[in-house]
Parts: structure tokens; C-alpha cells; sequence
């Protein structure tokens, strides 16, 4: 399965996470990721969660692996992925790195999925939950999938899912589209941690469940107290 490339160089990516997710301080302090496996087993005999915390390796080819400062931050959604949290371009298997080109695109995106699954669950009203923004930057040649209306489905994600596997089996590292979320922002789903810089924190915010949707963001940082209404 072919695809159209662009090549995308975002001096800054920005992600949001949920701030409940720790780091993992393996992917920090080794030096060489194809050891990694043998020191998770090590370190398993110890202790037992040891290989829950680490999650998913053998998803990630060691050349494909990232270590040092910010690691843990790039490797966490390639190691933890799951089939009940699928998303755009993957059905839950194998892990994406999401990022879009400003901060109002991640919390735009985050905010939809997350509002979902706070419907799903008939969660109260109040200040559920904490994320984080990070942000790298990104200089990578990606599938372009801008033209494509079924890969940009609101709703229906069996295309896309047959779509990134395909490509991802194929050696793309990752797709860059219309926000579908955003006007106007774009967005990018890498493949493989090796192809983003290390991210920093950045923002501490808290979302709010009105209990029908996310409509307020509240900042949690810097000008803490600063809240914004979701349009």
C-alpha cells in the first residue's frame, strides 16, 4: 500500500498526557537498549512488577529504541499500548506517538477522546483529571494522508486502522493530517520513538466533566489558577 510523503519539520511538537502516567527510568539510565530485556528479567525475579512497569519491548525494534534524558516520555506509548485504548491509526496492538502543531491541537484532540471516555463511564461532574504537555520537535519524511477522507473518518476508524497497520509493516515512520478535531492544526502519528527528539514538560493542566463534555481547562502552572472555557 503506497502513500504520498511530505516532509515535516515542526521545531515544536506538542503532546498531551495524563499526568497520572509515571516515567520509566529504565529507558532513562541505560545506555544501551538491547540490553534492556535481559535487565528486565533481572530485575523481575526481584520484582515481579518490574515487567509491567517496563510494558511492551519486543513492540519496539532495539535499533528503533531511544535511551537517555526524555526517554521514558517517547518510549511510554510504544510500551504501553492496549487494544482498549485504540485510536486513529492503530487498533490498540502497537503504539503511536500523537503530537499536533500547536498546543490548542492537543488539547482540542485529547479533549474529544477524553470527554468519550469520561461518557462512556458516566463520570460525575468536577475536575477529573491532570495532564501534561510535552513538546519536541520532529524533521521526518511522513505518509500525508490530508486527501484521503477515509483515513480522516470522525468516527469510523476501521480504514485507518487497516491503513497504519499496513504501512507500519512497510517501514513508514508515521502520517501527518488535517487536525479533524481543529481547524486549520495538523497533526502527526509516528510510527517509531526514534523519530521525534527527546520531548520536555511543559504545561500542567486540569480538564473539567461538566457531565456531558470537557468544558473548561484549567492551568495548573505558571499562571496557576487561569482558567479557559472549551469552545
Amino acid at each position: 500500500m503506497a502513500a504520498a510523503t511530505i516532509r515535516v519539520s515542526w521545531e515544536k511538537a506538542h503532546r498531551i498526557i495524563r499526568s497520572i502516567y509515571p516515567p520509566i527510568a529504565l529507558f532513562e539510565d541505560i545506555a544501551e537498549p538491547a540490553d534492556w530485556e535481559a535487565l528486565a528479567s533481572a530485575e523481575a525475579k526481584r520484582n515481579p512488577r518490574v515487567r509491567e512497569s517496563l510494558g511492551r519491548l519486543d513492540l519496539v525494534p532495539v535499533a528503533r529504541r531511544v535511551s537517555g534524558p526524555g526517554a521514558s516520555l517517547v518510549m511510554a506509548p510504544f510500551v504501553h499500548c492496549s487494544r482498549r485504548r485504540p485510536s486513529r491509526f492503530t487498533d490498540g496492538s502497537y503504539g503511536i506517538y500523537y503530537a499536533g502543531n500547536s498546543l490548542e491541537v492537543a488539547f482540542a484532540e485529547t479533549i474529544h477522546h477524553h470527554g468519550r471516555t469520561m461518557a462512556a463511564t458516566n463520570e460525575e461532574p468536577g475536575w477529573t483529571s491532570q495532564f501534561r504537555q510535552l513538546i519536541c520537535s520532529i524533521d521526518q519524511e511522513l505518509d500525508d494522508v490530508s486527501d484521503d477522507p477515509a483515513l480522516l473518518d470522525p468516527d469510523d476508524y476501521a480504514p485507518s486502522w487497516a491503513f497504519g497497520a499496513a504501512r507500519r509493516a512497510a517501514g513508514s515512520d508515521g502520517f501527518h493530517w488535517p487536525s479533524v478535531r481543529y481547524p486549520d492544526g495538523l497533526c502527526v502519528g509516528l510510527l517509531w520513538p526514534d523519530v521525534v527528539t527527546p520531548p520536555v514538560q511543559a504545561g500542567h493542566f486540569a480538564y473539567h466533566w461538566n457531565g456531558t463534555e470537557v468544558d473548561y481547562v484549567k492551568q495548573l502552572d505558571g499562571t496557576a489558577g487561569e482558567v479557559w472555557r472549551v469552545l
